[in-house]
């Protein structure tokens, strides 16, 4: 039977049988199946969606492409984190050297940019010298050394998972649950830590709009790590609006360090400290007692510390005079008085894409010193001319004009009331379901 007729079946609604799946995968991984019968497979599940059976066959299948590393039989003290992404969200490079700074070891095997959603890796590499590419001999080496490890996915770990990623990027497929839950989890498998946090994220950001259909993402992820034997929990957080300031490459690696130093943004430090908090939990750390050696390291320095050692160990420079910076800035300001009440974050993430933190085509080089820095948040007053956001532009020849035109649209400014949301809404045990039902 052609692969065509799978692609067909799908197509049409009808679910794929064990040996689709299989053949799928291993034609992803092995080359045997031409991108664009690849993608159109990706548009057919996108669209039609998967059942839990399938997902599951998709994951296993993803994570045995390629080598498993099963580092909790090892290292069962390793903690790994994953988020689903959305804009201006540094947490990663946060969490990593603060929970090692405490004596939690992190490892984490972070992505690229995907759709509007900036990436780990690309944020990192701007870092002079800073290499994440590492097999698992460095990655231990990386642990034993400073505690912190964060590293590319490798060639052997997942090459399916690899393949299908970079082209979920170009074909607007990168919402579709069944294919995040089968990219996340196969990679985080294969890694194989015993314990995991994950950071899901629901709004106008996020790949999942609503709160229901975070909950459902939540549930599906944690559910699949879970019963692997992998100590889970899934946090449901706010994108309705950047998280962080810094949306770009290097400009979040400053906002990085500005948290790490004590100060930094609010909204960032927040969400950091409740992931971090409760990956301790996970591995039987009392919460108070977590809260407390985390703002006790940051405080104090050590959490900073940490990060240049981090820095250090992974090849880079520490010094954040040697990050790039933009070439030339442009200013964007309100358009009237009023209170800001829409933010389109989704939007902003592609302005900052577009302006050289991401990439257009998939052998792209992005341009380090471009992106965004967003000025006002949700429910903030202003008045006309006030600066709300500066696009950072570098050496991408760019549309300066076009970019413009499109950031001062991503703000809505209003006359009305705003009505706040929570920035964690909590774990899947603790949301209120009502919240759930009712988005």
């Amino acid at each position: 039977m052609s692969f065509s007729e799978a692609i067909a079946r799908k197509r049409d609604g009808q679910p794929l049988g064990r040996d689709d799946i299989r053949t799928f995968v291993t034609g992803a991984s092995r080359g045997d199946i031409p991108a664009e019968q690849l993608a159109a497979m990706l548009m057919a599940i996108c669209c039609r969606g998967m059942t839990t059976e399938e997902t599951a066959w998709l994951t296993r299948d993803m994570m045995r492409s390629g080598e498993t590393w099963q580092l909790g039989a090892s290292r069962p003290d390793v903690i790994d984190k994953h988020s689903t992404g959305g804009v201006g969200d540094t947490v990663s490079l946060v969490l990593a050297p603060l929970l090692a700074s405490v004596g939690v070891p992190v490892a984490m095997m972070a992505g690229r940019g995907l759709g509007h959603s900036q990436g780990t890796i690309d944020k990192l590499e701007s870092i002079p010298g800073f290499s994440c590419d590492h097999d698992r001999a460095g990655l231990d080496r990386l642990l034993d050394r400073v505690g912190a490890a964060i590293i590319a996915q490798t060639d052997d770990i997942a090459p399916a998972d690899r393949t299908l990623y970079a082209l979920r990027d170009i074909t607007a497929t990168v919402p579709s649950l069944p294919l995040i839950v089968g990219s996340i989890m196969s990679k985080k498998l294969a890694l194989g830590a015993s314990t995991l946090i994950l950071d899901v994220k629901w709004g106008s950001g996020a790949f999942r709009a609503t709160i229901a259909e975070a909950f459902e993402l939540a549930s599906a992820l944690r559910r699949v790590a879970r019963d692997s034997g992998v100590a889970c929990e899934a946090l449901i957080t706010d994108m309705n609006q950047p998280l962080g300031t810094a949306l770009g490459t290097a400009n979040e690696v400053r906002a990085a360090r500005e948290v790490l130093a004590g100060g930094g943004d609010d909204r960032l430090r927040d969400v950091t400290l409740r992931l971090c908090r409760q990956a301790m939990v996970l591995r039987g750390t009392d919460p108070d007692d977590a809260e407390a050696r985390l703002e006790s390291s940051l405080a104090s320095g050590d959490a900073l510390d940490s990060w240049d050692r981090m820095v250090e160990a992974h090849g880079g420079d520490p010094d954040p005079r040697r990050l790039p910076v933009p070439d030339r800035v442009r200013e964007i300001t309100a358009p009237t008085d009023g209170t800001v009440t829409g933010i389109a974050a989704a939007s902003l993430g592609r302005i900052a894409s577009a302006a050289g933190a991401g990439r257009r085509r998939r052998d792209d080089v992005l341009d380090f010193g471009g992106g965004i820095t967003v000025h006002v948040r949700l429910g903030d007053r202003v008045e006309a001319g006030q600066p709300i956001a500066s696009l950072e532009l570098g050496e991408r020849a760019v549309d300066d004009d076009d970019l413009v035109r499109r950031l001062t649209a991503a703000f809505e400014i209003g006359t009305g009331p705003w009505t706040s949301r929570d920035l964690v809404l909590g774990t899947v045990d603790e949301i209120d379901r009502t919240l759930v039902e009712n988005h």
